[in-house]
């Protein structure tokens, strides 16, 4: 259920009225029995938030401050009586505020670590003013599907598909920039004229096109919330753990970054890396961006490349005019740590048809095997201690990744995986020596090899040749219970799960299961696959982003694993969980206004809820969605402040395992493609953002 907005009693509520008491030298509140006082120390801030209603619980007080080298947030929730502690800021003047779900932001008032500071949350007059600070979904959620060419659910998976880039519902989707609308005859037209500018624009346009008449409901949509409707679907307060979350944001990168991922340690080895710097990687600026969360420091590096330069040619962008800001040659996309703290990141090394010629060289075992014509991106390594980057000519496109224990990093392409030997390539330094690849192939003959002479996936079946499949890898995952190498893909109509076995000689050991999900799981049925983590049992955790599932599946459930190019062999191995979003109010059944991207698995138990604990991000509600399983509980890990939030990926970092839940956290960068859609607009910056879950709402 949404928080229900409440009546101001009374017409002389003042919008951040506060209490300020100096602590003493020892941390604690002088005076210090007030009803107003909490616990706090020298480097806390803390205090009651109350409204014309009493105490408001579960409502957000932000601390930001630009004293440091770097802009620095942190943000937590009020208890069941109203009470905070901002714990262990750095020294430095904050301003701080109250947001909530049912209030209007209170004014910002400057405030010191060692102060008790007591806030007025203000009580929004109405239901437009309090949904000012709704997450983008909820305001995406008035959107009325209409009747046509395309069903209700194709238009929400397109839908989506604009989600995997940006918000829509954000206020930079929802407002149509004044001179956009003053140059249009309709709310329609305009929409026809902004999604064909900026960088995206042309991407842009012929996804909207192919929407036909049906586009006119976002024409519709923003012609309504300008004439003063806001959302009827209501986000809730923080509740319960919810509450004693911890959330800091450091800035980092340029102003007019786009897609940002980012690593802070060893996803098999939380304590690598402990206090050290954080990485990402910015596709559109060619970056390396760097944070320091010590000395809260940002700073980049530029990572050469000889690819030849991609820039989008578009109409003028209503926030940068014809500058080219998205002009590239690296384009890099994922990025990972080894044990060695060095930094593994996909890019462009080279034109994509520029392969060579040992990826379709039959004197190459995986090129007789499965020739690769075109890769359009290969492999970087950055080493902090020489600050040097190595190049990886890989014939597979790299994408996402996953480490293997034996220090193997896999990448998923259309078709297939491939792989470069960690070892192989610090000793050799070649390429073609330190991958592989392999294609999806059942072994239907039951031989125990993948043949050459399989029938193609559109082939008719032959009982006496194995069979190849056609996939999306584009989230890879490995399974540390047996090695073997598991692909999800992320179309809407993507379903596969898909399992291959690279056995004692690759490629001819390689060997392919396919696994779908039974056609009735639940209403509605599973579609539209995404992100694929393993748990260390051998349990494979997937999202649907299309159906807004959360699925598990363990093949030792399995009462046969026979390869079966139908793919139905296993419904008994499949779990669904589905987690209550905002929908389309006028869908036939629910259609989420959101987006789950890759998932992720809190295997070193940095949140504190258990170890091998799925998570995934949440695109368009501002948050991580983390499922206990135990408990069979989701736990909202929310950003309300900047709103725009959205992680591709996460991981986790222990920095002291001698000091409970202030020595770890779960690190995620902000990944949408434009900054300044960000809460601010033009001028702002991505984040980095660390999540902590301390004991209770005023640990400290």
């Amino acid at each position: 259920m949404g928080y229900r907005l409440r009546k101001i009693l009374g017409a002389g509520v003042v919008a951040g009225a506060l209490v300020m008491t100096p602590g003493c030298e020892d941390g604690m509140p002088s005076d210090g029995t007030g009803a107003g006082a909490v616990d706090i120390d020298g480097d806390d801030i803390g205090g009651v938030v109350t409204s014309v209603d009493g105490p408001e619980a579960g409502v957000w007080v932000v601390a930001e401050t630009t004293d440091l080298p770097t802009r620095f947030i942190r943000i937590v929730a009020t208890d069941d009586q109203g009470r905070y502690v901002l714990p262990d800021l750095p020294d430095a003047t904050y301003e701080v505020f109250v947001r909530g779900y049912g209030l209007v932001d209170s004014a910002r008032v400057a405030a010191t670590p060692g102060q008790q500071l007591d806030l007025d949350g203000v009580v929004a007059p109405d239901a437009q003013a309090a949904a000012q600070v709704y997450p983008a979904a909820w305001w995406l959620s008035m959107v009325e599907l209409p009747e046509g060419e395309h069903s209700q659910q194709a238009l929400g998976s397109t839908v989506t598909g604009c989600l995997s880039c940006h918000q829509i519902g954000n206020l930079a989707t929802r407002e149509i920039p004044g001179d956009i609308l003053r140059e249009s005859d309709s709310h329609l037209q305009a929409w026809d004229r902004r999604v064909a500018m900026g960088p995206m624009g042309s991407a842009m346009a012929g996804a909207f096109g192919r929407l036909g008449d049906q586009r006119a409901m976002f024409a519709d949509w923003t012609d309504r919330i300008a004439a003063g409707e806001s959302p009827t679907q209501t986000p809730s307060r923080p509740t319960g753990i919810e509450r004693n979350v911890v959330v800091t944001l450091w800035d980092w990168g340029t102003e007019t970054d786009g897609r940002t991922d980012s690593t802070a340690s060893d996803v098999r080895d939380a304590t690598v890396n402990a206090n050290g710097l954080v990485y990402g990687v910015v596709q559109p600026s060619d970056i390396l961006t760097v944070l320091d969360p010590v000395t809260h420091t940002a700073s980049v590096i530029e990572i050469p490349s000889n690819g030849p330069t991609i820039q989008d040619q578009t109409p003028t962008s209503p926030y940068w005019g014809d500058d080219p800001v998205w002009a590239r040659q690296a384009d890099p996309r994922s990025v990972a740590m080894d044990a060695d703290g060095r930094v593994w990141l996909t890019g462009r090394v080279r034109a994509a048809d520029a392969q060579p010629a040992f990826c379709t060289d039959e004197a190459n075992r995986f090129a007789a095997h499965f020739p690769v014509p075109r890769g359009s991106r290969q492999v970087f390594m950055y080493d902090p201690g020489t600050e040097a980057f190595d190049e990886i000519d890989t014939c597979f496109s790299a994408d996402h990744n996953m480490i293997s224990e034996d220090d193997v990093i896999y990448y998923g392409f259309n078709d297939g995986v491939g792989w470069i030997d960690m070892d192989m390539w610090d000793e050799t330094g070649d390429a073609e020596t330190a991958q592989g690849w392999c294609p999806a192939v059942l072994d239907t003959t039951g031989d125990g090899v993948a043949e050459p002479g399989w029938t193609e996936p559109t082939a008719e079946l032959d009982p006496t040749r194995d069979h190849r499949v056609q996939f999306n890898c584009y989230s890879p995952a490995v399974n540390p219970a047996d090695g073997s190498v598991w692909c999800s893909g992320n179309g809407p109509r993507d379903n596969k799960l898909v399992r291959i076995e690279l056995g004692d000689n690759p490629p001819q050991s390689c060997r392919a299961e396919l696994y779908l999900p039974p056609p009735t799981v639940t209403n509605p049925t599973a579609y539209g696959s995404g992100g694929l983590h393993f748990t260390e049992d051998g349990v494979a955790w997937q999202d649907w982003r299309g159906s807004g599932h959360l699925a598990s599946f363990d093949r030792g459930q399995c009462a046969s694993t026979v390869p079966d190019p139908t793919g139905q062999r296993c419904p008994e191995g499949w779990t669904f969980q589905r987690l209550e979003k905002p929908t389309y109010q006028n869908a036939d059944f629910p259609i989420n206004s959101d987006e789950s991207y890759l998932t992720q698995i809190d295997h070193h138990d940095v949140l504190g809820l258990g170890h091998d604990v799925p998570l995934y991000g949440d695109v368009n509600t501002d948050s991580l969605q983390v499922f206990v399983p135990d408990t069979e509980q989701f736990i909202t890990l929310r950003v309300p402040y900047p709103m725009g939030f959205f992680s591709r990926s996460s991981n986790g970092r222990i920095d002291d395992p001698t000091t409970g839940w202030k020595g770890k956290g779960l690190w995620s960068s902000y990944s949408n493609y434009a900054a300044w859609h960000l809460e601010g607009g033009a001028g702002t910056h991505q984040k980095n953002v660390k999540f902590q879950i301390r004991p209770d709402p005023l640990a400290k």
